[in-house]
């Protein structure tokens, strides 16, 4: 097989969720959000702060969406509350993957009493109910971005851990793993060009649960009003600032609502078909 033909088919490897309808479907209702969070800013009609209408006015040419419960566009206000959801959460989940993969690889190759050490204390954190953990860290520490981020990394970081250090002690008996500790490489540079690079699969399947469930978490604490503070414009602090006025104007709830509610679905499709795509393409390489 040709350089070009190899890859082509590595190519259609990695896309082939794409090829199921759960995949295709939740890949577009993906890329819908996304746009709208990363393109609505530019095509909003007014400002996201600004009162210039009636409070819980029901929709007008003026204003598609109604205003807020102080008068505010809502269609505007919509278009500005994607980022942050996606930003906070999106950094909350890499944070994670950085903390708690280092030590699901680090437990999982050391064959030590570090092993036990770092699970233990990972169960101890999975222990607390994450909401309420993420509740009292930011009544301690205060109301920030950093803080919430910091809360909700925090307790996604021993779910990943467990998973990588499942994949890491499979991986670690393999014969290349040992070909290169019989060379004498170090452990971190076993794990880095030998392990890692064989444990993506797991990251992959698990990535959209994990970010789906950082949405959760970010939407909820905005939405108790511990997160992003009012002028900001966010999906939750919309629903959380105007939930008195549903029978006035239901839209300033329910297209927040329904945008994160797509997004939620749309990534558990996804994830669900990254993880059938890739236990088939496993099959086919262990046959």
């Amino acid at each position: 097989m040709s350089a070009a033909a190899h890859a082509a088919e590595s190519l259609r490897e990695r896309f082939r969720f794409l090829g199921t309808a759960t995949g295709a479907i939740g890949f577009f209702l993906l890329l819908l959000v996304l746009a709208i969070a990363a393109l609505g800013p530019f095509f909003a009609p007014h400002s996201p702060t600004e009162p210039i209408g009636v409070p819980f006015e029901r929709p007008s040419a003026e204003a598609p969406l109604g205003y807020d419960v102080l008068g505010r566009d809502v269609l505007s206000r919509v278009l500005w509350g994607g980022r942050s959801v996606l930003a906070l959460a999106g950094l909350a989940t890499l944070l994670a993957y950085a903390a708690g993969g280092l030590a699901g690889l680090v437990a999982g190759y050391s064959r030590s009493l570090v092993d036990p050490i770092i699970m233990r204390g990972a169960d101890v954190l999975i222990s607390f109910p994450a909401l309420l953990f993420i509740l009292v860290l930011i009544t301690g520490a205060g109301t920030s971005k950093a803080a919430l981020v910091a809360g909700v990394a925090i307790v996604q970081a021993p779910l990943v851990a467990r998973i990588l250090r499942t994949a890491t002690l499979e991986q670690s008996v393999r014969g290349f793993v040992e070909a290169a500790v019989a060379r004498g490489e170090g452990t971190f540079a076993v794990l880095r060009r030998e392990i890692l690079p064989n444990v993506v699969s797991p990251i992959a399947a698990d990535f959209g649960l994990r970010f789906t469930y950082s949405v959760i978490l970010v939407a909820s604490v905005n939405f108790f009003g511990l997160g992003l503070q009012p002028p900001d414009a966010d999906w939750a602090l919309i629903i959380s600032e105007n939930r008195d006025g549903l029978t006035l104007n239901p839209w300033v709830i329910l297209v927040p609502a329904g945008l994160i509610a797509t997004l939620t679905i749309s990534l558990n499709l996804l994830g669900d078909s990254v993880a059938r795509a890739l236990g088939r393409s496993r099959a086919g390489v262990l046959a």
